[in-house]
């Protein structure tokens, strides 16, 4: 049976104070002898105890000390930048320990862009006189994706397999793909205010396009975010049609059939927002497809 944490203490204590005897015995038998400095003793009892011998400052080393620091936020500030990810809080709690090895569990929090997330895990640290070696265990994973399944199916992967860093590589590209298309949602909703709705929000994955003059005729922009099994990320966008049972008998060129096809010959030769823009002007404001 694994020993409790308050026994693992225990047992520290009853060694610490096993040492710290010896070395009070050694201590006063060096001192008959005068062989060991009581500064040397001091230093003995303090490396034990995990303690640094902290030096005196000098101006050059705290000058180094505070570039060194300057490097580290810059690094961290441009990692920050290209991965979208920025942790809010952070904990560290060590629950079992032995001889050679401990487990430790780790609490984080913060965003990915507009994603929220907050993950615990054990990380089980095994050392020997060659090597340390550490194992995530006990994954667990808590992300606002919203309705996107594809994700939260791969989140649940990520938690069985413990694959911590695959988790936040795909994470880094799904919220940047979401973070574009809030931000093109919302490009079009404040530029043509009167034409794009955005009935569940610019978080959802849809825009509508209604043109004034065409009553009941609309145009859906989906954009839809898909994550396969090994966590590759694909924005896929479709153009739907609704358009009344009477207009539709008027339609002789199938130009409803050919919208989707044509909208995604725009994406690959225009690319998103272009396409989008095209679209509109096409649809609703009655001008030529512009390029």
């Amino acid at each position: 049976m694994e020993k409790s944490l308050y026994e693992v203490y225990e047992d520290e204590i009853r060694t610490l104070e096993k040492e710290i005897e010896e070395l009070t015995e050694q201590y006063e038998e060096n001192q008959q002898n005068g062989q060991l400095a009581k500064e040397e003793i001091e230093k003995a009892i303090k490396l034990y105890r995990g303690k640094t011998i902290t030096k005196t400052r000098t101006p050059e080393s705290v000058a180094d000390i505070k570039s060194q620091l300057e490097q580290l936020e810059s690094e961290l500030s441009f990692l920050t930048k290209l991965s979208g990810i920025e942790f809010t809080t952070y904990s560290k709690q060590t629950v079992e320990k032995d001889e050679n090895k401990y487990k430790e569990k780790h609490r984080i929090t913060g965003n990915c862009y507009l994603l929220p997330f907050q993950i615990e895990f054990v990380l089980l640290k095994v050392e020997n006189k060659e090597s340390t070696s550490s194992v995530v265990t006990n994954l667990s994973i808590i992300l606002e994706s919203g309705e996107n399944s594809d994700f939260s199916k791969f989140v649940s992967r990520a938690e069985e397999r413990k694959n911590l860093l695959g988790f936040f590589r795909s994470l880094s590209s799904f919220a940047e793909w979401c973070n574009c298309r809030h931000r093109t949602f919302l490009h079009f909703k404040g530029r043509y205010p009167e034409i794009v709705g955005l009935p569940e929000g610019s978080l959802a994955d849809y825009m509508v396009l209604r043109n004034p003059e065409l009553s009941g005729c609309e145009l859906i922009v989906v954009w839809k975010i898909q994550v396969n099994e090994e966590g590759t990320v694909t924005p896929v966008l479709d153009l739907l049609t609704k358009i009344p049972e009477q207009a539709l008998r008027l339609d002789k060129n199938k130009v409803r059939e050919r919208t989707p096809l044509c909208f995604r010959n725009l994406l690959r030769v225009f690319g998103i927002e272009t396409a989008i823009a095209n679209v509109i002007k096409a649809f609703c404001m009655e001008e030529q497809v512009c390029y």
